[in-house]
Order: C-alpha cells, then sequence, then structure tokens
C-alpha cells in the first residue's frame, strides 16, 4: 500500500483528526483497570495475574513499534494504520471468546499479545506524518494525536463501566463488552485509514521550515548514541511511575479511603480513571506545546523533578484529604502524558526529521520495560502486604518511594542529554537513501 499523498490545496488540519481516530481508540488500554475487579472476581485471579493483559499489551507495543517503525517509514501511514486496526480489533474478539469459554489465556493472547501490536503500529503511525506536516510546531502537533491515546480511557472507562453494569459483570457480560468494543473501534479507526496524507513536499507550510533542517541522523545511528539511551532511560523512569498509579487506579483509590468514614464507590472509582485519563490527555496537549516555548529539556525537568514531589506528597498525606489525591495523581498523569507527546519532538531536535518513526519506535521499547516494571512493583508489594494483614494506603507505601527514586534517576539521565556528535549525522539530506543503503550492504 502506497502512502496516500495530498493533492495542492489540501489542508494540514486534516491530518490530526485522523491521528486521533486511531488514537482515540487504542487509548482503551488506559481503561483497563475497570476490567480488573470484574476479571478477578469472575475468573479467579490474583490482582498481578489480571494485570497480565494490560502489561504483555504494553510490551507487544514498545517491540512491534521498535521492530515495525522502518515498515511504518517505508509504507505509510495508511498501511500502519490499517494493520492497527486489524490487530487491535481481532484482539478484542479473541478476548470475548476467551471471556465466554472462561480460558483466560485467550484474553492475555487476544488483548495482550495480538492486540498489543496494534497498539504499537497504531501508536507511531501518524507521528513521522505530523512532524512533517508541522515542522514549524511539533511539539504541538505531536501532541494532539497522542492526546488522543491519553484520552481513549475517559470514553472508554464510563462506556466500559456502563456496559459491565447492563451485561453483568460475569464472564459471559465480560465477554460482551469485549466484542463491542472490538466491533465499534474497528470501524472508528477506519475514519483514520480513510483520511491520512502525507505531505507533498519538504515545505508544507509556505515560508515555513524545511522538514530536513538541521542535523539527520538515521535509527541505525542513533541507537549507537548515548543522546538515544539517556532518552530512553527518561522515557522509563517517567512511564513507570505514572503507569504504577493508572494501571490500579479504580482499586487504588479505593483502598486509599477504605478505612475512612466516606469510602470510594465502584462508580466514583470508574470517574476516578475517567479524570486521569482527562489529565493524561490535557498534559500531552498542553505540556507538549508548552516544550515549544521553553524547550524539551526544561519540560522534562518539570515532568520527572515535580512529579517526585507529588509521588512524596500522596505518600505522606494522601489518604487523610482526597482532594490532595486526586490532585497529585492528576498532575502526575499530565507528566505521564506530557512526556509521551515531547519525546517525538525531543528526537526531532536531536536527530532530525530523517526516521524520526523508526527511531521513535525503537525508543518505545522503554515504555515495554515500563508496563511491566510499573504494574509489576505496585500490584506485587500490594500483594505480599495484603498478605501480610495491612490493607489500606500502608498497601502502597514502597510502591510510591520506590517511584520517587525512579524518578530522581531519570531526572539525572536528562540532565546528561547534549547534542549528537556530527559524526553521526548523515552527510546532507538528499544523500540520506544512498546512505542508508551503504550501511544496509555493510552490515
Amino acid at each position: 500500500m502506497s502512502p496516500p499523498v495530498a493533492p495542492p490545496g489540501w489542508s494540514r488540519w486534516l491530518v490530526p483528526p485522523a491521528a486521533l481516530s486511531v488514537h482515540l481508540s487504542i487509548g482503551q488500554a488506559y481503561a483497563w483497570s475497570v476490567f480488573k475487579p470484574p476479571l478477578e472476581s469472575a475468573l479467579g485471579l490474583s490482582g498481578t495475574q489480571s494485570a497480565l493483559p494490560f502489561q504483555l499489551g504494553i510490551v507487544m507495543l514498545g517491540l512491534s513499534a521498535a521492530f515495525g517503525g522502518t515498515l511504518v517509514e517505508r509504507n505509510g501511514p495508511r498501511w500502519a494504520m490499517t494493520v492497527a486496526l486489524l490487530c487491535f480489533s481481532s484482539g478484542f474478539l479473541l478476548s470475548a471468546l476467551g471471556a465466554s469459554l472462561e480460558q483466560y489465556w485467550l484474553i492475555v493472547l487476544g488483548y495482550g499479545f495480538v492486540g498489543g501490536i496494534g497498539l504499537g503500529i497504531g501508536y507511531i503511525s501518524p507521528v513521522s506524518t505530523l512532524i512533517k506536516w508541522f515542522p514549524d510546531r511539533p511539539g504541538m502537533a505531536t501532541g494532539i494525536a497522542i492526546m488522543g491515546f491519553g484520552g481513549g480511557a475517559l470514553i472508554a472507562s464510563p462506556w466500559s463501566a456502563q456496559m459491565l453494569e447492563s451485561f453483568g459483570s460475569d464472564s459471559s457480560g465480560i465477554a460482551l463488552a469485549f466484542l463491542v468494543h472490538g466491533l465499534s473501534y474497528a470501524v472508528f479507526m477506519l475514519l483514520g485509514v480513510l483520511l491520512v496524507r502525507v505531505p507533498r513536499t519538504e515545505k508544507p507550510v509556505e515560508s515555513g521550515p524545511s522538514v530536513l533542517a538541521g542535523p539527520q541522523v538515521s535509527a541505525r545511528q542513533a541507537i549507537r548514541t548515548p543522546q538515544f539511551w539517556l532518552l530512553w532511560i527518561v522515557l522509563c523512569m517517567n512511564v513507570t511511575a505514572g503507569i504504577g498509579i493508572l494501571e490500579k487506579a479504580a482499586p487504588m483509590i479505593t483502598d486509599f479511603f477504605a478505612d475512612t468514614s466516606t469510602p470510594v464507590s465502584v462508580t466514583a472509582a470508574a470517574g476516578f480513571v475517567a479524570l486521569l485519563s482527562a489529565a493524561n490527555m490535557a498534559g500531552r496537549i498542553g505540556w507538549s506545546s508548552t516544550s515549544d516555548l521553553i524547550g524539551r529539556k526544561n519540560i522534562y525537568r518539570v515532568y520527572l523533578g515535580v512529579g517526585a514531589v507529588m509521588y512524596a506528597l500522596i505518600a505522606l498525606f494522601g489518604d487523610s484529604s482526597k482532594p490532595l489525591f486526586v490532585l497529585c495523581a492528576l498532575v502526575i498523569l499530565s507528566f505521564y502524558g506530557g512526556g509521551f507527546a515531547t519525546v517525538p519532538a525531543y528526537l526531532k531536535d536531536l536527530f532530525g526529521t530523517y526516521q524520526v518513526g523508526a527511531i521513535h519506535g525503537r525508543l518505545l521499547t522503554a515504555w515495554s520495560t515500563a508496563g511491566v516494571l510499573g504494574p509489576l512493583i505496585v500490584n506485587w508489594i500490594a500483594d505480599r502486604q495484603e498478605e501480610a494483614g495491612r490493607h489500606g494506603a500502608s498497601l502502597y507505601g514502597l510502591s510510591f518511594v520506590i517511584m520517587i527514586g525512579l524518578l530522581v534517576v531519570g531526572f539525572v539521565a536528562n540532565e546528561l542529554v547534549r547534542p549528537v556528535d556530527p559524526s553521526h549525522h548523515v552527510p546532507a539530506p538528499k544523500e540520506a537513501t544512498h546512505v542508508e543503503r551503504q550501511q544496509s550492504e555493510s552490515a
């Protein structure tokens, strides 16, 4: 499938809606915590076990983005969005079958493995194209699209909760909810497939900068630079800290205030998940647009430094004040989303637009790692604390201390980022294809 080229007069503002249709769909992953309690009850699972489909989905997101990034660059956004549609929807249909048969391994295979491939290819499908359409405002452009991934749960969380209430929270009700998700998202993602286009020229904005301005580094060379691995650490630490709350959001707020005079209901917990999704979404467009003004390194100083302070406040005072708990969690999730939306522009600043999509795909292996670390830290420690007879906020104290330490590590890594050495640059934009061929032949 050849990339569809925009006809003369095509508005670049039609591309963000195409990206949003895909990202809003695959952003359902952030509403997984709504399914955790019903699955645990219906299939007799522990908190760690019920997190497995989500964890595997994030692992596959990073791996498929890393290995498929070059294919996305070569075949274009329409091909990538089509693959994402087929995998993501099929994953839900397999999960529906697994829930109906009460075979949890099928849910893990469908939602985690097959759906996770759709997550990865869908996530990177519009990034390179958006940066090429908006070379003058890359942070804002990627923020608009990636905002959809963060905001997906804003729709999916209450929608999923309502379906479980209507269909029932037993295995058959869960199966029907999965089925409706798979079919509905297939239709919605098709809009993006039909609408997306690539620019005709290197300067899609009249009198604007060329998309090939500045240093250009190939994906092969990028992973040989310290800058790539420092950003890998930065992204991994920021994601681990955010995803630790997000994956267990509904049961976490319930546990925190279970022993108080005002416990949190199931409906209110689902509403909290939706609020986190809103903060995640707002951070992606708000903080990434801010990075166009103050710089990428400065905005990551905010994400990592202030994020550590927010975690400390929750650990110390969160169980005594619902507003404080909710506010700190919302700030952390806005930084989590902002980190995702800002990193493509950070990569563009360091490595240029040449193969930035493939570089971004490789960097998302940090997300795969964080997708295991975050839920594992929070769920495993909570399970062990519960076995020891603890309850309420004490289930999470140690986890939050670990998250603070990880954010400090990310802060230090961000401080060490410097411009890429010219020896890694592609000699000239027009020679990029020739250089890439020579590197491939010598490998």
